[in-house]
């Protein structure tokens, strides 16, 4: 818990004063409920899940979020998935299962329960947050909860944990870059990106996460990488493009064309036009002083076919 405390609460007052805005009205309860769902409960719960779970089983069972996330919009935001996004997400999920593989000796239930709470509460919070926040910035929003998390996070710790461990310098580095690289500008990042796409493809992005961890063991840690990882990875790959396709739906515009015929319709021409068909009588009313005007949605046009008052085209 402490250590969701040391990687929230610095990142959180650092994100707010670059934002320089407080809460008003509803978001203050608002900030405790999202904080806790994205940020306090969500890392709490995914470090019990990573001391009990192998990373590749609590990789697999974290990236259903992608799912879980289009559920959620579905049932709150009525943001019915695409098919192609469906497709992309199972298609992306079955890649991280062969890219990671899953050692069921190592499955422990309370993990697994850890895992797969985290997932929900998280994606739970990702939804709410869009619904919420439409006039929300990103970085208020990012500020906002990683200290409303911290807020409910810090009572809980000293009462389960007891006073805040000491740091060593290599664990404050490392804290150092897990709060200002993976969590504040990470969060801005995400929050930014909630903005502009719906939760269903940025739960498909978030297939990206295991992909990142297969790279850096490679790079870093000097991991294998066979042929399932080549192959769960182009898959991976593949359901996230495939996942956030954006919808074509072609708009067609209807034009209506009624025939000109003269003096029936009785329709005004501005001063100085003359109809092409080359009779004027019936068009203008003697004594009047505007002008009727066709619908917006409605070209005039003349017997032969030629338009009589041509719209300019926008």
């Amino acid at each position: 818990m402490w250590g969701s405390v040391l990687r929230a609460l610095p990142a959180g007052l650092i994100v707010l004063l670059l934002a320089r805005r407080l809460p008003r009205g509803a978001w203050w309860w608002r900030s405790l409920v999202l904080g806790t769902l994205n940020v306090g409960g969500s890392f709490v719960l995914i470090y019990i899940a990573g001391q009990r779970l192998p990373s590749s089983t609590a990789a697999t069972l974290m990236s259903t979020s992608a799912a879980c996330m289009m559920l959620f919009a579905w049932a709150m935001l009525r943001q019915r998935p695409r098919l192609v996004a469906v497709i992309g997400a199972a298609i992306g999920l079955v890649g991280v299962g062969l890219m990671l593989g899953l050692d069921g000796g190592g499955v422990d239930p309370w993990g697994v329960a850890a895992s797969l709470g985290a997932m929900t509460a998280s994606s739970l919070g990702f939804v709410l947050t869009v619904r919420w926040g439409e006039d929300v910035a990103a970085l208020p929003m990012a500020a906002w909860q990683l200290l409303g998390g911290s807020v409910v996070l810090v009572p809980v710790a000293l009462i389960v944990e007891g006073a805040p461990p000491v740091l060593t310098l290599p664990s404050t580095l490392g804290f150092a870059y897990v709060t200002l690289v993976a969590t504040a500008l990470a969060y801005a990042a995400w929050f930014a990106g909630l903005r502009h796409l719906q939760p269903g493809p940025v739960g498909i992005i978030g297939l990206l996460n295991p992909v990142t961890g297969v790279a850096l063991g490679v790079l870093i840690a000097g991991e294998a990488f066979g042929l399932p990882q080549a192959v769960g990875m182009a898959l991976v790959l593949g359901g996230i493009i495939l996942g956030s396709l954006p919808s074509r739906r072609p708009r067609a515009a209807a034009v209506i064309t009624l025939p000109l015929s003269p003096p029936s319709l009785d329709v005004a021409l501005p001063v100085g036009m003359r109809p092409l068909n080359g009779r004027e009588g019936g068009h203008r009313r003697s004594g009047s002083a505007g002008m009727r005007r066709m619908p917006a949605s409605v070209t005039p046009v003349s017997r032969d076919g030629m338009e009589a008052c041509p719209e300019p085209s926008s």
